[in-house]
């Protein structure tokens, strides 16, 4: 990549491990479709995995007490399916479609984060079916499985510094699941990946401890209208390069 493409990277990565710092989640949703306008989906969803895998040990290490293991046993079995599922997808479907369908993903999520379209109400653990499948398959094929965790958990535990916790603890085991599928498949092949791993870390490391001191100070309803905002912009760039 050149100069200019490799600071834009640096940006969006230390943007989205802010975010990620924050609320627990939302770094490869605002990552994967501006990094996808100039690099491969084959590319950014294995790499974004890694960092976001990475991301979750830290954030887990830290609130590792207020994780809520009970719902993550609940969904990782349904996952799994997802993950196999979405890992062949990956490798088997064309790219332009690929890139509308994550478009339109986000851009749904992005309405929903702003305009704070939400219940309060504690829903039946039978939810976790759609949640545990949709989460598994998105995950693994555009690398932004997140919502459909988020929207469950979001509706099972009220505090967000829990929900935080149980999101990457839930993340730390899918993503493990993910990183074998991948490895299986052939997406890690690449030894760029490594590097670039390796290159971004301290920018997700800077990211997630800004992102961390600044959760304190906001509330739970500005950070999702923030999110939501920077969705939309993302969703309109992934389009733009749709139809390039």
């Amino acid at each position: 990549m050149s100069t200019e493409y490799i600071a834009y990277s640096c940006i969006t990565l230390l943007i989205a491990y802010f975010i990620r710092g924050i609320s627990g989640f939302g770094s490869g949703l605002i990552a994967i479709p501006i990094l996808a306008l100039w690099l491969p989906l084959t590319f950014v969803v294995p790499l974004m995995l890694l960092l976001d895998f990475s991301a979750s040990i830290l954030l887990s290490g830290v609130n590792l007490r207020q994780v809520n293991w009970r719902e993550v046993r609940t969904l990782i079995p349904l996952s799994i399916i997802g993950i196999t599922l979405g890992t062949h997808l990956l490798t088997s479907l064309p790219l332009q479609p690929m890139l509308i369908t994550l478009a339109i993903f986000v851009a749904i999520f992005g309405i929903r984060s702003l305009l704070n379209l939400h219940g309060e109400k504690i829903i039946s653990r039978w939810w976790a079916i759609p949640a545990g499948l949709g989460g598994g398959t998105i995950g693994a094929l555009f690398g932004t499985g997140g919502p459909p965790y988020i929207i469950y958990l979001g509706h099972r535990i009220s505090d967000k510094t829990a929900l935080r916790a149980t999101f990457s603890g839930l993340i730390l085991v899918e993503g493990s699941l993910r990183i074998g599928s991948f490895a299986y498949a052939g997406l890690f092949s690449d030894t760029r990946l490594f590097w670039s791993y390796f290159a971004a870390m301290p920018i997700v490391a800077i990211g997630l401890t800004l992102g961390n001191r600044a959760h304190i100070g906001l509330t739970r309803e500005k950070m999702m209208k923030l999110i939501g905002v920077l969705l939309l912009g993302s969703s309109i760039s992934l389009l733009i390069k749709a139809f390039h």
